[in-house]
């Protein structure tokens, strides 16, 4: 396959669009040095675009560098990236000493069956794993766990890229510290003092999320077998993790105060769990907070029954108040305290942390290297770069802010549409809802998806994973019309969904 010029018509290209044509087949594609486009996009696009629709044969070899950069009078560099680019979405495969052969991304693969609609899939503990973050533009997310891009702030990573790109190249390529690193540690122990939970740098180690720390938490703590606490309802994908990893998982009803501590008590009293896992500020998915009496019954529970406390305490940058936490009350002494910057910077740099005892530390560092080596040291600057700005404070009071009105404006939306509210949270993301008659809200998920609306049905919270009423509602992604008239549609027609 050679790439020669072509010649055709002047009114066939716009002034300074070079045509070039793949001989064996005779097609032809465009180079135009006076669009905005550079060049190396165009060349990408074209080919791309060619293989996409099966012009040029999988398998068959693409020109050199060298020989396409002459036909096409452009650098070298400009083809090798194109190629790169190619080679990085699947398009293309380099083999040494040979060149670059056509190739076919595994999203444009034929299925093996014939793929059936999202509305047909079984609403399980996989479900919000694998449809809540379909990147669709189709689809209104109202049961996702996430803010929308346009409420985070952007232009702070921006900005910290900026700044970052301009340090030295060394930084940027080797591993991190185990612990995570050093500076934003130290921003995160200013910020841990600001809520009454003492530290040093030393007992923080950076994780790749909140999962991440979640996991580790797990590993490091219990054995397969092992009973362990949560509340009821819970974080989806703990419960899942928990079963994933062999553990024997008992919930204890949450209440409009936090975990029911009468419940807590007994039930450690009866299984001996080895620890409770528990999400103290606006709870995900109940909005909820832990009262500060029971904050006290809890760690006296603790002490009695000799079981750590795995406080998960992610969502507390957006109290419109500062609440109290298990950590500040315990100082870390049964309690580990995890922390996110997902929800108050960006999801996608997956920073988050543990603060523990200084000797658990050491062991987390240990378990964590293991398992993944370092955490990315270079979100963590892009992140200690934001931190340390005091424009980061301001967005989080916006942030705030916008929580608090979406807040109100859904709630009073549900309500209207004859939804019952488990508890009216000041802040935060979720609101927890149910309808009056006793529906089992995986049908309504499954009729929902016929809407092209993601809802996140309470049965992924349970960790029983027993049918339920309830429905977790993301604040930021409900106050649509659509998801309104879809929720009036099924109150209105309850009684056709109650025991089908």
């Amino acid at each position: 396959m050679r790439v020669v010029q072509a010649s055709v018509p002047a009114s066939g290209c716009r002034h300074g669009g070079l045509h070039y044509f793949l001989e064996h087949d005779h097609r032809m594609f465009t180079l135009d040095r006076s669009a905005d486009t550079p060049l190396f996009h165009q060349l990408t696009d074209a080919l791309r675009r060619d293989i996409d629709q099966r012009k040029l044969a999988i398998g068959s070899r693409v020109p050199s560098v060298r020989l396409m950069a002459r036909q096409c009078g452009v650098s070298l560099i400009t083809v090798v990236n194109a190629y790169n680019r190619l080679v990085a979405e699947g398009y293309l495969q380099p083999r040494r000493a040979s060149g670059y052969y056509v190739s076919l991304p595994s999203r444009n693969l034929p299925p093996l069956a014939s793929g059936s609609p999202m509305a047909q899939m079984q609403v399980d503990s996989e479900w919000l794993l694998s449809h809540v973050f379909a990147d669709s533009g189709a689809q209104l997310l109202p049961g996702c766990g996430w803010l929308p891009e346009d409420w985070l702030e952007g232009e702070q990573i921006r900005h910290a890229l900026a700044t970052l790109a301009r340090k030295t190249a060394g930084s940027m390529v080797r591993y991190g510290n185990p612990y995570g690193y050093l500076p934003l540690r130290q921003a995160l122990q200013l910020a841990l003092h600001g809520r009454a939970i003492e530290v040093d740098a030393e007992q923080i180690v950076l994780t790749q999320g909140a999962s991440q720390a979640l996991n580790l938490c797990a590993r490091l703590f219990l054995k397969p077998g092992d009973t362990v606490l949560v509340d009821d309802p819970l974080y989806a994908n703990l419960v899942a993790l928990l079963r994933i990893q062999g553990y024997r998982v008992i919930g204890v009803p949450r209440t409009l105060n936090g975990p029911d501590a009468l419940q807590l008590e007994a039930l450690a009293a009866l299984h001996r769990p080895r620890v409770f896992f528990t999400n103290t500020s606006l709870q995900n998915p109940t909005g909820t907070t832990t009262s500060i009496a029971t904050a006290h019954r809890i760690l006296r529970a603790a002490e009695n029954f000799d079981f750590r406390i795995v406080e998960d305490d992610i969502f507390a940058d957006l109290q419109t108040e500062r609440g109290i936490s298990l950590a500040a009350l315990d100082q870390l002494n049964r309690v580990t305290y995890i922390g996110s910057l997902s929800k108050s910077i960006s999801p996608s740099l997956r920073v988050g942390f543990i603060a523990c005892r200084r000797d658990l530390a050491r062991e987390f560092a240990q378990q964590k290297m293991l398992e993944s080596l370092t955490s990315c040291e270079i979100s963590e600057k892009l992140a200690a770069i934001i931190l340390t700005e005091g424009r980061h404070r301001l967005s989080i009071e916006r942030l705030r802010g916008r929580c608090e009105q979406a807040q109100r404006t859904v709630a009073a939306q549900l309500e209207q549409c004859g939804m019952q509210l488990f508890h009216r949270p000041s802040g935060g993301m979720f609101l927890w809802a149910r309808f009056a008659a006793d529906i089992d809200t995986a049908q309504v998920a499954h009729l929902a998806a016929e809407s092209a609306l993601v809802l996140a049905p309470g049965r992924l919270f349970s960790s029983a994973d027993t049918a339920s009423p309830w429905l977790r509602f993301n604040v930021a992604h409900t106050d649509h019309a659509q998801v309104y008239r879809f929720l009036e549609q099924v109150a209105g027609r309850a009684d056709l969904l109650i025991g089908s």
